[in-house]
């Protein structure tokens, strides 16, 4: 198959993530696969260096163009983000190849904005969603929808890097939890801070670590825990480019979002044994089901901080979580696994070629 995948985000977030390892895992089973994707951006330097073929545009404009000029030559458009469906859509009566979508946030579609939400995502021929959060809305609507959750791969450890990293922040001899999370509203950085002060009203052996790139919270954050005078105990530490070498320094994972149609650095924490603590949701209800962590409702710092305190003070809980994560997800995130499951939903968008 000719396969292009489409993702115009600017940053590198889970999204970007999830079309880079696609990328690789298509090719790897022998398909012809390209990216279309922002010119300059993180995602497009990445898929470059890996040898993919990268068309590299600077706007809805460049996208377009591409398209029209090269509507012959693709099997498969996949649109990775919403924001591409919206130009696949518009352009689907002059394009060839067969359109799929893959839904990655659990956000409610306002009122307002459902009929033309419905008048695209029946353009596609294959729509797919990375959790049952993620799939409730289209299928609300009527949709069907397949259900291919992310995956995740580990990686070698750098040594070097996470050594660097810990004597930067001064870790030794201390507890760690962290996030790997952006200051944005949906990721609620505030209840997190909060349930960081609370723990630190039972305990002081701690620091907690927030990872993650800037947001519409940021300032709100920091104020927050320099009002609760946290000082050394919440480190916001940034965006971390190869944040897989640092879950090995966690002793606790915890995330605290609104919204989550599935959550990949909880997956990560479970690749790599780390015990997780988190709101319940979205996918996060899915993935920490079965005891494979500890969930807590949305906006409760105090729950958080209890999930924690236990965390960090039942060596026996952890491990059992541990165990229990990292079987479900070798078994349900595999990379290759959710290759096959998207060239099955190609082959059927394209009629069972």
């Amino acid at each position: 198959m000719r396969i292009l995948q489409l993702n115009m985000e600017r940053g590198w977030r889970g999204g970007e993530r999830q079309t880079l390892l696609c990328l690789r895992q298509l090719r790897a089973h022998g398909h012809d696969v390209a990216l279309l994707a922002r010119k300059g951006g993180e995602l497009a330097e990445r898929a470059a260096q890996d040898g993919f073929a990268v068309h590299g545009v600077s706007g809805a404009a460049g996208l377009c163009a591409f398209l029209l000029r090269n509507r012959r030559g693709f099997d498969i458009l996949h649109a990775q983000t919403a924001n591409t469906l919206t130009w696949l859509a518009l352009l689907k009566p002059r394009l060839e190849g067969r359109l799929v979508f893959t839904r990655r946030t659990a956000f409610d579609v306002p009122a307002k904005r459902e009929p033309r939400t419905a008048w695209k995502w029946r353009r596609v021929d294959a729509l797919v969603a990375i959790s049952n959060a993620a799939a409730k809305e289209p299928r609300r609507l009527g949709f069907s929808v397949s259900i291919i959750p992310s995956a995740v791969e580990a990686k070698p450890l750098d040594q070097e890097r996470a050594a660097a990293f810990a004597d930067r922040y001064r870790l030794s001899n201390k507890r760690v939890l962290a996030t790997a999370a952006a200051l944005t509203s949906e990721k609620d950085p505030c209840t997190l801070v909060r349930a960081v002060h609370a723990l630190k009203q039972r305990r002081s052996d701690f620091v907690f670590l927030h990872l993650g790139a800037g947001g519409d919270e940021e300032a709100a954050a920091h104020a927050l825990a320099k009002e609760l005078d946290l000082g050394d105990h919440y480190v916001f530490a940034g965006f971390q480019p190869d944040i897989e070498n640092l879950y090995r320094l966690m002793d606790v994972f915890v995330l605290s979002s609104r919204h989550e149609a599935l959550g990949t650095s909880v997956l990560d924490a479970f690749l790599y044994s780390v015990p997780v603590a988190a709101t319940d949701a979205g996918g996060l209800q899915e993935s920490l089901a079965e005891g494979r962590g500890l969930l807590c409702p949305v906006g409760d710092h105090h729950a958080l901080a209890d999930a924690m305190d236990r965390l960090l003070g039942d060596r026996g809980l952890r491990a059992a979580l541990v165990e229990k994560a990292r079987d479900y997800v070798m078994r349900e995130h595999d990379a290759g696994i959710m290759a096959e499951r998207y060239l099955a939903v190609y082959r059927q968008a394209l009629g069972g070629e």
